[in-house]
């Protein structure tokens, strides 16, 4: 049974960072590219960062671009996302996901999802 849980949420000033983390257990972790997207209330959902299985390839979305630094550890069995200079838009349920496929930006491709976990940016 794949799993992947998300932690490092929480309530920050605008302006400061946090790390989430995505422990993925179920799975052969390392053949498995890696997202993080996230949905605020009324949004669709977005996709922010991706990965590929090897850590090499790493790719963002333009709102968070310069910002946001995704990475991974196939030992640990974990990605995880650095989230430097937030804004209030940043606002939202963070989501993991894996995916078996070459990497991509589309939801739809991905496999397996987390839970989620909450980020609020106060002004």
């Amino acid at each position: 049974q794949v799993q992947l849980v998300e932690s490092g949420g929480g309530l920050v000033q605008a302006g400061g960072s946090l790390r989430l983390s995505c422990r993925a257990s179920g799975v052969t972790f390392s053949r498995y590219s890696m997202g993080w997207f996230r949905q605020a209330p009324g949004k669709e959902r977005e996709f922010v960062a991706g990965i590929s299985w090897s850590g090499v390839t790493t790719y963002y979305g333009d709102s968070v671009k310069g910002r946001f630094t995704i990475s991974r550890d196939n030992a640990k069995n974990t990605v995880y996302l650095q989230m430097n200079s937030l804004k209030p838009e940043d606002t939202a349920v963070y989501s993991c996901a894996a995916q078996s496929r070459l990497p991509t930006t589309l939801a739809e491709m991905y496999n397996y999802w987390g839970q989620g976990t909450q980020v609020t940016v106060s002004s």
